[in-house]
């Protein structure tokens, strides 16, 4: 059973997430920048603190527009270890703007970030997790888990008796899109 799907729903923080985003699909590249930031931002910090930063973290970070966080110098740098609405820690911050410049170079060889999910998967969780490690920098197994869970690259987001659940499922996540053994849909 899926602890977040009994309580998040109507907590302030979580409940919106929960049930407007988690494991729902989605592909615009500022989105996906966006997510797999605040999934590096939370690294030993409570979700919930992360999904209260997350409107300042936006603004601090310019909408997560890959070229322009791309573009980011020490000036910076400097602004947003500076800025009390976000996580001020300069190893991820670095991580993010290196990965916005990596993004951005996906362009080139894969026609951009949302191509080159689509281009690897399905993989097994263990087979992501080689790939994000050698690809982004600051990923490891919880961060890539959650990113691609968040997406639905990966099945677990929510049970089946929740209302959000119904609701992904409509959408075709991809982890629903997989025949060749890699995943099972849940049994009804």
């Amino acid at each position: 059973m899926n602890w977040y799907c009994d309580q998040a729903p109507g907590h302030p923080f979580h409940g919106p997430y929960h049930d407007d985003e988690y494991g729902l699909p989605r592909d615009g590249e500022a989105v996906l920048l966006e997510l797999l930031a605040l999934e590096i931002f939370q690294a030993g910090l409570s979700w919930e603190l992360i999904l209260k930063k997350r409107a300042g973290t936006f603004k601090a970070f310019d909408g997560f527009d890959v070229d322009t966080v791309a573009d980011y110098q020490e000036k910076d740098i400097e602004r947003l270890l500076g800025n009390a609405g976000i996580i001020r820690n300069r190893l991820k911050i670095t991580s993010i703007i290196e990965n916005a410049n990596r993004i951005r170079a996906m362009r080139q060889s894969h026609g951009g970030f949302a191509r080159f999910l689509e281009d690897h998967h399905p993989l097994v969780k263990s087979d992501w997790v080689k790939l994000f490690i050698k690809t982004f920098k600051f990923t490891g197994g919880e961060i890539v888990n959650e990113f691609l869970m968040s997406l639905g690259y990966l099945p677990g987001a929510h049970h089946e008796g929740c209302p959000a659940y119904k609701r992904i499922i409509a959408k075709n996540p991809p982890w629903m899109r997989v025949d060749d053994g890699f995943y099972e849909e849940p049994s009804k």
